[in-house]
């Protein structure tokens, strides 16, 4: 196992001017932003260069291929080769570097070039795939590409191009590969005497570049001095939106920005968290619910070709998810009631942005907020008005996902998730009041609008006491023993702290989700992080919050390699095989869910109504976590990642890196690089010893 991270030298041999067309140029002198993580089996590195930003990945192993993302138009170009006998190993030996060239009409094409080599006797090109990242993830995944975009294949003296402009006619994309050492055939590189193929690699794209935020538009004076995160962030940040994470979601996500906007805030500038605001409220639907993803450039022309619509490539905006709708009132608030930012909150309310997603517009962003808010107080008037399981907030119809954890098995194909409603409903409806009662509303507030915003407080109540019970769990102690015993030989892992932590007692904890008919699915999660940063729960809520959490695992989900988000202990052995430590949302460690329970307990600490007892139990949970967090310090920046048991002890195993794991972690995630903000409790100084 290989995790390392370290920026890359600026030699003098990566500076080089290096042989090239004639329509090639290459930015001099150093770049804005570079950076390259290796992890696992992936070679990642990241440039931002004036009109370049781009991520090249290198994947080694026995299915080696060359992938390069780009924010512009959230496109990419990939090259995957056939199977090899035995693991190969990429070098990444200069670069990349920023280029700009045209393409065969003359345009002007944006991109990246480096050199690379692996150890291996042949290669043979398999497929390529040259369109939107979003096409590029589901060849990986599923090995299917939409028809029509296939690229045209040019051989060269020394190398092959590929090549396509997108479905309009509009320029496109290209993939260079020059043959500096070996050879070329057929689609098959062969090794040079040295047993090396070594290539030039460029990779290009005609959609629009971004407008990059730096670091000093970024973050204030509190920002930890993390280079590694720091730059992560940066490659993310743009005027125009947050990228969720490269290279699989280089594009916006309507939570992962409000929930990095809410963990960063501490640490980021207004201007930065403006941006981010901003970019969840343009697009907002008529109803007021916070679009999810967006599908950009060569995606919606191909979307709207197959559904039959006319052609265009305006961003499609996705709203299937549903808990993103009731994380931007809490944001929101948490950014525009800040008695320092009084004046910024104005004028930021006041801004009319422009019209990219709706071009009719001309709603000032207060109007839009409210908009939103309007629709969680008739999103939550049924329950409080029936408080039974199915007047909650469910998944839409047909989708088994709608919240963070959103593969299919995500909430153990539950219909009404915990976080969604013990959370973030009473949350946005107590951020809807507050807000109502700030005056900063006032100027866009209509009479109807009045009326319904003062609605909130009452409703948030009947969340509040009702909604969290109806997930509550309870196992006697002898059954929950013998379940931990049974789950803990099924991975091979020791039981007898996880036993010792229940101290006779029960297990309890609050369910991932209900069902259909409204029974918990019983899976131990991670979720009660978001409790801990956006309610203030009674003394016996958190502490059941915070123990089932903080157990070890296999009881709860605390191992060495970090906080797991989910333990299926209780479920049957079909459901633990899909939460196995090879799926996405399952046995595994997500770097932002542990962000996210430091910062939980932090606020909770804050609290000055706490019993003594609490409090110690807070505070030793925050010991153990920050523990933990330590340890995989290497990977924090990464999406996700898993472990293995040996030699005494739960080791991290980068996510994506055995054939088993569904599918890879990203190495720049935007919800990663919180603990620019997220820090570690001050330690008082020891006093002197006499």
């Amino acid at each position: 196992m290989t995790i390392t991270r370290s920026l890359i030298a600026a030699t003098a041999a990566g500076l080089a001017l290096m042989a090239s067309a004639p329509a090639l140029a290459q930015t001099a002198g150093a770049p804005e932003l570079r950076y390259d993580v290796a992890e696992g089996r992936n070679l990642n590195a990241f440039v931002r260069e004036g009109e370049v930003a781009a991520h090249m990945l290198l994947r080694s192993g026995t299915e080696p291929r060359i992938l390069v993302a780009f924010p512009a138009g959230n496109s990419g170009v990939g090259l995957w080769f056939k199977p090899l006998g035995r693991p190969a190993t990429w070098s990444m030996d200069t670069g990349p570097e920023a280029v700009s060239l045209a393409d065969d009409e003359g345009r002007a094409l944006h991109g990246v070039r480096a050199r690379v080599s692996i150890r291996a006797e042949a290669l043979e090109i398999d497929r390529t795939v040259l369109s939107n990242v979003r096409f590029l993830r589901d060849y990986e995944a599923i090995s299917r590409v939409p028809a029509g975009l296939e690229a045209t294949q040019t051989a060269t003296a020394d190398g092959v191009v590929f090549a396509r402009d997108r479905i309009d006619g509009a320029a496109g994309y290209r993939l260079e590969l020059t043959v500096l050492s070996g050879e070329i055939e057929d689609d098959v590189l062969r090794a040079g005497p040295d047993g090396l193929i070594r290539l030039e690699v460029t990779a290009a794209t005609g959609d629009a570049a971004l407008t990059g935020l730096s670091q000093a538009d970024l973050l204030n004076e509190t920002a930890a001095n993390d280079t590694e995160a720091r730059n992560a962030l940066a490659f993310l940040s743009y005027e125009e939106k947050f990228l969720a994470g490269s290279w699989r979601f280089n594009t916006y996500f309507g939570r992962d920005t409000l929930m990095s906007l809410r963990l960063l805030m501490p640490a980021l500038t207004p201007r930065a968290i403006e941006a981010g605001l901003q970019s969840i409220v343009v697009r907002l639907n008529a109803e007021g619910e916070v679009a999810h993803e967006e599908g950009l450039s060569e995606f919606a022309l191909v979307d709207r070709r197959d559904r039959g619509e006319a052609t265009g490539d305006r961003a499609i905006l996705d709203y299937a998810m549903i808990d993103d709708d009731f994380m931007l009132a809490p944001v929101a608030a948490a950014y525009l009631l800040d008695p320092a930012r009084a004046d910024a909150a104005r004028d930021f309310l006041a801004r009319t942005p422009r019209g990219e997603f709706d071009p009719t517009r001309s709603d000032p962003i207060g109007r839009d907020l409210i908009r939103n808010l309007r629709f969680v107080i008739e999103q939550a008037r049924p329950f409080a008005e029936a408080p039974t399981h199915a007047c909650l907030i469910g998944l839409k119809p047909d989708r088994m996902a709608g919240q963070w954890r959103d593969s299919n098995e995500g909430i153990g194909r539950g219909r009404y998730a915990y976080d969604v409603n013990a959370v973030f409903v009473p949350a946005a409806l107590d951020a809807a009041a507050r807000l109502l009662s700030s005056g900063l509303l006032d100027p866009y507030l209509s009479t109807d609008d009045r009326a319904a915003l003062a609605q909130a407080e009452a409703l948030a109540e009947i969340w509040r006491e009702t909604a969290p019970g109806l997930f509550r769990v309870s196992t006697p102690a002898g059954t929950a023993r013998t379940e931990i015993m049974a789950y803990g030989a099924s991975l091979g892992v020791p039981v007898d702290t996880a036993l010792a932590s229940l101290n006779g007692g029960d297990l309890d904890f609050n369910a991932i989700a209900l069902d259909a008919e409204g029974r918990p699915v019983p899976i131990v999660h991670s979720d009660e992080g978001f409790a801990l940063l956006f309610t203030s729960p009674d003394p016996l809520a958190l502490d059941v919050a915070v123990q089932s959490a903080m157990r070890p695992f296999p009881a709860g989900l605390m191992t060495d390699a970090g906080l797991l988000v989910a333990n299926p202990v209780l479920a049957t052995p079909e459901v633990e095989a899909r939460f196995s430590p090879r799926e996405y949302h399952g046995a595994v460690v997500w770097s932002w869910q542990q962000a996210l329970f430091a910062a939980g307990l932090e606020r909770q600490l804050a609290r000055d109504d706490l019993p003594a007892a609490t409090r110690a139990r807070l505070t030793e949970a925050q010991t153990r976590l920050w523990e933990v967090i330590r340890t995989g310090e290497a990977v924090r920046n990464s999406e996700l990642w898993s472990w293995i048991y040996a030699d005494g002890r739960y080791q991290i195993a980068p996510f994506g890196a055995e054939n088993g794991d569904v599918d890879e972690s990203n190495a720049a995630q935007l919800w990663s690089t919180v603990y620019l903000a997220v820090r570690p409790p001050a330690v008082s100084p020891s006093p002197e010893t006499p």
